[in-house]
């Protein structure tokens, strides 16, 4: 690859700010929340698991007092989100306000749909798997459907407390009513269904594809610089470091690279210098040239 082709700036191929990505948005977080609608009413529901969060809680109120779950989360989400528009601020209340509306819809007009298991342990792994590409698309579409993490995200806002923190904490509440109010074997079952819907999510946000972090330490940077830039045409970055036992400046090659080159850049490396010092991790998620690109 030539030093223009690497050095060119790419431009997005929808604007950031524009019409076109505000549309592509509205439909992410539509069809995100019909997604989350349909396997909630599909799984979740009807086997009474209430994996955390508004709808978790509806599922409570459904099975203790009989009310129809899209009436709670309305009931809950607007109150909500006319708190989180006065204390989080305008635009945080309005990338609530279509998924805090439109989730409940679409979980009242699917209601009726066919339930396709009565086993408790599928419903918890395929319901958390449908809510959780739900909601991913929801937060690819920079929306949210309200509920508890804007409660989450007024507690951190005034506690101090991490946010990941406050949305463990309320969901947890809600897995203990869950508990109390229903059965403890299905509070069991909806945390294991909290559990796959948290994965999912990190799988839509960050994507599959399986990228390595490579750092080298060798006497011989400049040739093992040399052999990947040429060799695996990949850039990488040199940083100063100091040995903790010699006392000693050395340089330390950092470079990312895709699963399928792993082998190749052990080899090169190795090919040059064999008692080279690799250490070699999982980068959850790499933006720039040569991988993806930003997507905000």
């Amino acid at each position: 690859m030539s030093q223009t082709a690497r050095t060119k700036r790419r431009e997005p191929l929808i604007p950031m700010n524009g019409p076109v990505r505000k549309l592509v948005d509205t439909l992410f977080i539509i069809v995100g929340s019909f997604i989350m609608a349909i396997s909630f009413n599909m799984f979740f529901l009807p086997n009474q698991l209430a994996p955390g969060g508004v709808s978790g809680l509806s599922v409570i109120v459904e099975a203790w007092l009989g009310i129809e779950p899209a009436f709670t989360q309305w009931m809950l989400n607007i109150p909500l989100f006319i708190l989180g528009f006065w204390l989080l601020g305008r635009d945080y209340g309005i990338r609530s306000l279509l998924g805090s509306i439109i989730l409940p819809l679409f979980v009242y007009l699917t209601s009726d749909w066919m339930v396709p298991t009565s086993n408790m342990l599928l419903a918890s792994i395929y319901g958390g798997i449908g809510v959780g590409v739900g909601m991913g698309l929801v937060y690819r579409g920079r929306g949210s459907t309200g509920g508890l993490t804007i409660l989450a995200q007024i507690i951190q806002k005034y506690s101090g407390l991490s946010f990941s923190f406050c949305v463990v904490l309320l969901d947890a509440l809600v897995i203990t009513s869950a508990a109390l109010v229903l059965t403890l074997e299905q509070a069991l079952y909806a945390l294991i269904g909290l559990y796959v819907t948290g994965k999912v999510i990190d799988a839509i946000e960050l994507g599959f594809n399986f990228t390595k972090v490579a750092y080298i330490i060798s006497d011989h940077t400049e040739p093992i610089t040399k052999v990947i830039l040429q060799d695996l045409d990949r850039g990488l970055t040199k940083l100063d470091g100091k040995g903790g036992y010699t006392g000693e400046n050395r340089t330390v090659l950092m470079v990312v690279v895709g699963q399928s080159e792993i082998q190749r850049l052990k080899t090169v490396v190795q090919s040059v210098d064999p008692n080279a010092f690799v250490i070699i991790s999982n980068a959850h998620e790499v933006l720039g040239e040569g991988f993806q690109k930003i997507k905000v």
